[in-house]
């Protein structure tokens, strides 16, 4: 079987696909050909066919609501404040401001459409697909296994969890500007080498490579990796692909007997991207240690870090071979099973010698295996990120080796016993296939927050994170029995998991079981600090504890949630409404203050506390045209269409004697209330305060 790689001095013909002479594997004039063409058109409409499904899609209330649909920012579309906090949130753990970019475009463009901004992921995607398919073949002149491994990674049901869910945006965007790294710098080595693989035996300097022509590519590269890094973090591996991508396909690396100077240059000359990564892992690692997402020793010692660490490798192995019972949420073991992980070490060191092993016959077999190894340690366990077993989103990047060891490996075969191309292309497409076929039955699940979770609890056992979650989606739904079954299971399975002790006793205080609630809380508390996101978790159990009127305690569990977290606006903010139920006015306007000084744009904050300025039964705490101000400012950022925001801010124009326009204030939230069909007695009542020229004086607490 012959392959056709193109220089600039013609044609070459290889037997068996190999590169001769370490040429260039192809000129930009060769992927103009029809066929590279037809095969990334297809590869691109089928893809995007397969996942239509997505725009039936709901806003999910796993994430998707810290993303999008409780998230202002985001809702307001582009913005100079939201940009602004893009680039200065450390919201869910992470800096990645591009990720929240493209959010708030979604909503400039689709408002809350679902599955408009469920397709964009789709169109990521599928670009993605097409983007390593160009890489690959411009890098080994290969088509056919480049497209094999690009439909592989298009269309494999462990990529549905990246595509299909939308907070996972981050994975197919930082992923789009990943693949552009790497034509980037295959089309840098390709200019720098004179049409050769291999660097000259004495550069002048490890540096001297990214000047000159080659600067027009290298440069770019650095770039993309940079907008990568600010759309996900985990792609810190980069720069030891690049440098497997030196060993092959772009053979850069020095022949056997050379020594190691050459790959200390290689080293190098990557200096600006490994910059990049030890400072996006310092960021990284700062901002979950603020949020509380890194566990403690404590809470996950060394030895149960590596040994589910070898068997997370096993597994994803297991499900890329044999995608079922796929799940958003899978639980973790504090129990590990020794004998399992011991053989996942056997297994997995008996793979990496043998590839090792075969890497001069079979060097894509060494690049593929420690692609896969490599891209997956940042997210393996050894920095435990709250009770995560594995995530099949965790693979979209490092499947990839795994892909290229199959199909390049399909094409020696065929080279090496002469297959015939018919029953191979049968093999093949039986496989793409399955894949497809697995693909669409995965999209059904991910319709909405009952699908996917009551699937995660079916092919899950002890599943308490799936329980909790399902739970939650009942009890959105006021379906409080199915809930309160889903919360006791939780707490059942996972005793020790303060997350379901606070939302079962959440449940039981809605339903009137004051004293069972009560219980569920002292649960919670015992076990709080040995549980991932200790800050969340005490702000949860704080609300609870209002909410059963046992203010003392609540106000110990948010002391307790702003130590691990002390620049949570939100936090501050039920700080404040707490201590004004109190009636701690002067307390409390202080914590709504400190709210807005972390997040000016906080419309909770802006709303509370000019209900205080403009109300409060004592002078020294009103001042009415600072409750105009905040009132107007919250006004503006949520579109003048909400009832609350337009109560206070009559209020406010009612305080400083505007008592005309607090009236066509009130008039509309009155009738934005009658269309919503809510309750509006009090703000008739009010109203009447406005037209007899009185403003609202009497003291009142934070509004539903």
């Amino acid at each position: 079987m012959s392959e056709y790689f193109m220089t600039s001095g013609g044609f070459i013909v290889a037997e068996g696909g190999q590169n001769p002479e370490n040429k260039p594997a192809l000129a930009a004039g060769e992927l103009s050909n029809g066929k590279f063409r037809l095969i990334a058109l297809l590869l691109a409409l089928i893809t995007l066919v397969a996942y239509l499904p997505v725009t039936r899609d709901r806003f999910l209330n796993f994430d998707d609501n810290q993303y999008v649909t409780d998230n202002h920012f985001v809702q307001s579309g582009l913005t100079w404040d939201g940009l602004k906090w893009a680039f200065t949130t450390w919201h869910t753990g992470n800096w990645h401001p591009l990720t929240w970019i493209s959010h708030m475009l979604d909503c400039e463009l689709f408002g809350l459409n679902s599955g408009a901004q469920h397709y964009v992921n789709v169109l990521f995607h599928a670009a993605n697909a097409v983007l390593l398919l160009l890489w690959l073949f411009r890098a080994t002149g290969a088509l056919w296994p480049s497209a094999f491994v690009a439909a592989l990674f298009a269309w494999h049901p462990l990529h549905v969890e990246s595509v299909a869910w939308l907070s996972e945006r981050k994975d197919v965007l930082s992923t789009f500007f990943e693949m552009l790294v790497f034509i980037a710098y295959t089309r840098y080595t390709q200019s720098v080498s004179d049409e050769r693989r291999q660097i000259a035996p004495q550069p002048p300097s490890g540096l001297s490579q990214a000047s000159g022509r080659g600067s027009l590519f290298f440069w770019p590269a650095v770039v993309c990796f940079a907008l990568g890094l600010m759309a996900k973090p985990m792609l810190v591996t980069l720069p030891f692909l690049l440098l497997l991508l030196d060993y092959w396909p772009l053979n850069r690396f020095p022949n056997p007997g050379t020594g190691f100077s050459t790959i200390g240059r290689l080293v190098i000359e990557k200096w600006p991207f490994f910059l990049l990564t030890a400072f996006s892992c310092i960021t990284t690692l700062w901002a979950q240690h603020r949020q509380g997402l890194v566990n403690t020793l404590q809470q996950a010692p060394i030895p149960l870090r590596l040994g589910n660490a070898f068997l997370d490798y096993s597994q994803y192995l297991g499900k890329t071979i044999w995608p079922v019972n796929l799940s958003l949420i899978y639980p973790f073991s504090h129990q590990l099973q020794w004998g399992k992980a011991t053989a996942a070490v056997v297994f997995l060191l008996v793979v990496t010698w043998f590839v090792w092993r075969m890497r001069r016959r079979y060097p894509y077999w060494v690049v593929g295996w420690l692609w896969f190894l490599i891209t997956l340690v940042p997210v393996i366990g050894l920095v435990q990120l709250v009770f995560q077993s594995i995530a099949d989103r965790y693979t979209y990047v490092p499947l990839i080796g795994i892909f290229i060891i199959v199909a390049f490996g399909v094409k020696d075969l065929i080279a090496h016993h002469k297959i015939e191309i018919v029953p191979a292309a049968i093999a093949v497409g039986l496989i793409l296939s399955g894949c497809l076929f697995l693909t669409e039955r995965q999209l059904g699940y991910w319709r909405n927050s009952e699908t996917l979770f009551s699937h995660a609890v079916a092919v899950a056992k002890n599943n308490s994170g799936a329980h909790i979650n399902l739970g939650i989606t009942f009890a959105q739904q006021n379906r409080e029995t199915e809930a309160l079954e889903q919360f006791q299971e939780a707490v059942r399975v996972a005793p020790d998991n303060a997350a379901g002790h606070i939302f079962l006793g959440d449940l039981l205080a809605t339903m009137g079981g004051t004293n069972e609630a009560l219980i569920q809380c002292e649960e919670a508390e015992k076990t709080i600090n040995l549980n991932p996101q200790p800050a969340m978790l005490h702000y949860l159990l704080g609300s609870l504890l209002a909410k059963l009127e046992h203010f003392d305690e609540a106000m110990s569990q948010y002391n307790q949630a702003a130590r691990y977290h002390p620049d949570n606006p939100s936090l501050y903010c039920e700080m404040g409404s707490l201590l004004f139920m109190r009636s701690d006015d002067a307390e409390a306007v202080d914590k709504f203050r400190e709210a807005l000084r972390l997040d000016p744009s906080n419309v909770p904050a802006l709303i509370l506390l000019a209900e205080i300025l403009a109300s409060d039964d004592n002078p020294q705490i009103r001042n009415g045209a600072a409750a105009v101000t905040l009132a107007e400012k919250a006004n503006v950022m949520t579109g003048g269409n909400d009832v609350s925001v337009l109560d206070v801010l009559a209020m406010s124009y009612a305080e400083t004697g505007r008592f005309e326009e607090a009236q066509q204030i009130e008039q509309r939230a009155i009738q934005l209330a009658q269309t919503a069909g809510l309750e509006t007695a009090v703000l008739n009542q009010r109203l009447k305060l406005y037209q007899s020229g009185r403003p609202y004086r009497e003291r009142a607490g934070p509004h539903d």
